[in-house]
Parts: structure tokens; sequence; C-alpha cells
């Protein structure tokens, strides 16, 4: 069964950047699509950006030009580069994949940004 590990959320300042990592066990991520989603306090989870099986990419528009989403093949990971970060990106940040059968989530990191 898959198992996905999310990492690198903090506390941050408005402009400022981070980098969320996404670990893998049980699955190769490279065969599947591989999501990066949001929940801030009080709203919807939201899908923020995908990563294809092929790399192609596509983001939601609030986060264009300033989120990169990427992935590692040889560590299995997925990433989200996040630069500019403004507190409306204030959220637990959550990984998500599907294979054929079967959707996998991570258990969240928080993003608090702030001044």
């Amino acid at each position: 069964q898959a198992q996905l590990v999310e990492s690198g959320g903090g506390l941050v300042q408005p402009g400022g950047s981070l980098r969320l990592s996404c670990a893998a066990s049980g699955i190769i991520l490279r065969r599947y699509s591989t999501a990066w989603y949001r929940q801030a306090p009080g709203k919807q989870r939201e899908l923020v950006a995908t990563i294809t099986n092929g790399g192609g990419t596509a983001y939601v528009d609030s986060v264009k030009g300033r989120f990169t989403i990427s992935r590692d093949n040889a560590k299995n990971t997925v990433y989200l580069q996040m630069s500019n970060l403004k507190p409306e990106d204030t959220a637990v940040y959550y990984c998500y994949t599907r294979t054929e059968t079967t959707g996998s989530w991570g258990q969240g990191t928080q993003v608090t940004v702030t001044s």
C-alpha cells in the first residue's frame, strides 16, 4: 500500500519561500500523476498543482508563477517549491496520488505565512 509523507512546512514571512517534499513508499510515483492540495481553516480542500507521469504540470491560477511542482524519480519524491508566499497561502498542504485502483493521501504539513 502506498504511503506518502510530507515535510518542509513551517512559518514564513510574506514574500518568503518554502519547499515541500512528498516522499513515497509502496508506489513508484513516476508511473502516476501526483498532486498537491491545500486546506485552509474553514475552507474546502483545494487542488494547487499537479504533475503527470509524463512530467506535465498544471497549477491553480492563484499560484501560477509562484509555485513549481517537480519530481525526483531517483528519490521517489515530489516537491512543491513555493516562492513569494502570501498570507492567503496559509493552509495544511497535502500530497495525493492515485493508482488504477487506489488513491493515497499524506498526513499534511502546515504552512503559515504571517508577518
